[in-house]
C-alpha cells in the first residue's frame, strides 16, 4: 500500500537511453580520435564508417564538439530536467592497443572524448553488455577508471565480481534513494568468459533466463534494497532485430518485479525500439533501441528504420516505484547527430510500436508535443 507521504512527494523523473556507442566512427569525428585500425572481417579503418555516414546524409564537420552527437536531445533533456540520466554504454573507453582475440567487432572511445557523455550530464552508465570488454581486461580497467574520474557512476562491470554486481546508488533530495543494477545475458552475444570472478575483472553475467537464474538475481537485489528505495535493473538481452518478445523475457521480468523488488526494467540490445509493458504498476522496457552510434551508412535492415531513435522519459511515484507517466521522444540520426523527427517519422514509429504495446494492454498516442505518450490500465 502506498503511504500518503509517497503520493504527496513529487515523482522521480528519469531519462533512459538505449545503446550508446560513442566508439569507432563516432570517436573518429570527436576531438581526440583513437588509432583508426579495426580488426573486422570487412572494414580495417574506423574512418570508413564516417565516410559511409557522409555518403548517406552529407558531410560531418569534424572535429565536432563534445555536445554535437546529442543534437536536439540536449534541448529535450534540459526541458525535462530528469532527476537521473541512465544509459547503456556499449563501448570501451580505453587506449589499450590489443583487442579481445577473435571477437571481430571491437568498439572503443578515447578517454579524452569522455566530455561527450558529460555534455549530456549522464549520471550512470550500465556496462553489462557485449562490447565493454572488446579491448580486453586491461581495457575494462581503464574504462572503469576513466568513467569514474569523469564523475560518472557505473554498474554491471568491475575489477572483480563484487564490484560488477554492486549497484550504483543515488540519493535524490526529497525523493529517496535509487539503486541501479545492470546484468548481461549470454543471448546478447556476451562471451561467458567475460563474467567477473572473485579476482577477475568482468561483467555481471547471466547464462540464461531460467527461473533459477531469476531467483538467484532476485535474492541478490533484495539484499540491497531498503524500504523506500527505488530499484532499476538494466538488462542487455536478446538479438539485434525483430519485434517478438520471447515468453522467457516476459517471465523473467515479471519474476524480478514480484520477487526482486524491481521497479523499472531497462532492456536493451535491439537496434530498434521494441514493445513495453506495465506490470504490477511497474514499467518494463523490453528494448530501447540504439541511441548514438556510427551505423547510419550501413545497409541491410531498412525495414526496421533504425535511423529513428527514442528518448524515454519516465516518472515514478517516489517511495513506491509505481509508474506515473511515460513519454517517448522521437528523434532521427543523421551526420552522426540526433535531430528532430519529421511528422512522417513520428507517425511511422507510432503505427509500428502501437500494436506491439497493445499486446501488453497499453496504448501509445501522439501528444501535443509530437511525442509518444503511454496510457495503461484502460
Amino acid at each position: 500500500m502506498t503511504s500518503p507521504d509517497a503520493t504527496r512527494r513529487a515523482p522521480l523523473s528519469l531519462f533512459l537511453g538505449g545503446d550508446v556507442m560513442t566508439g569507432r566512427g563516432l570517436d573518429q569525428v570527436l576531438a581526440h580520435p583513437s588509432a583508426p585500425r579495426l580488426y573486422e572481417a570487412w572494414v580495417e579503418d574506423a574512418r570508413d564508417y564516417v565516410r559511409l555516414a557522409e555518403r548517406r546524409n552529407g558531410p560531418i564537420p569534424a572535429p565536432v564538439s563534445p555536445a554535437y552527437p546529442w543534437g536536439v536531445a540536449l534541448e529535450v533533456l534540459a526541458r525535462a530536467a530528469p532527476d537521473l540520466r541512465l544509459i547503456n554504454l556499449e563501448t570501451a573507453v580505453t587506449r589499450h592497443p590489443r583487442p579481445w582475440p577473435g571477437k571481430g567487432i571491437n568498439y572503443r572511445m578515447h578517454p579524452a572524448n569522455l566530455a561527450c557523455l558529460q555534455a549530456a550530464r549522464i549520471h550512470c552508465c550500465g556496462l553489462a553488455n557485449n562490447h565493454v570488454l572488446d579491448w580486453g581486461r586491461p581495457g575494462l580497467r581503464e574504462t572503469l577508471a576513466s568513467l569514474h574520474a569523469a564523475g560518472l557512476q557505473t554498474t554491471g562491470a568491475g575489477v572483480d565480481r563484487d564490484q560488477a554486481e554492486r549497484p550504483a546508488a543515488f540519493a535524490i533530495p526529497g525523493k529517496g534513494r535509487v539503486l541501479v543494477f545492470a546484468v548481461g545475458l549470454a543471448d546478447s552475444g556476451i562471451p561467458p568468459t567475460w563474467a567477473a570472478g572473485a579476482r577477475r575483472p568482468g561483467l555481471s553475467f547471466l547464462p540464461d533466463l531460467s527461473a533459477a537464474s531469476a531467483r538467484r538475481l532476485a535474492a541478490r537485489l533484495r539484499r540491497h534494497k531498503r524500504a523506500g528505495d527505488l530499484l532499476i535493473l538494466s538488462v542487455h538481452w536478446g538479438g539485434n532485430w525483430g519485434y517478438h518478445i520471447p515468453q522467457a523475457q516476459q517471465d523473467f521480468a515479471h519474476r524480478l518485479i514480484e520477487e526482486g523488488g524491481v521497479d523499472l526494467l531497462h532492456g536493451h540490445s535491439s537496434h530498434h525500439p521494441k514493445a513495453l509493458e506495465v506490470y504490477g504498476e511497474r514499467l518494463i522496457l523490453y528494448g530501447c533501441g540504439d541511441l548514438l552510434n556510427d551505423y547510419e551508412g550501413i545497409d541491410g535492415h531498412e525495414a526496421y528504420r533504425d535511423d529513428l531513435r527514442l528518448l524515454y522519459l519516465a516518472e515514478l511515484e517516489a517511495g513506491s516505484g509505481k509508474l506515473r507517466a511515460l513519454r517517448l521522444v522521437p528523434l532521427r540520426i543523421a551526420r552522426m547527430r540526433l535531430q528532430e523527427a519529421s511528422g512522417e517519422e513520428r507517425q511511422w514509429l507510432l503505427q509500428r510500436l502501437a500494436p506491439e504495446v497493445r499486446r501488453f494492454g497499453a496504448e501509445l498516442s501522439l501528444d501535443d508535443d509530437g511525442w509518444l505518450a503511454l496510457s495503461w490500465g484502460l
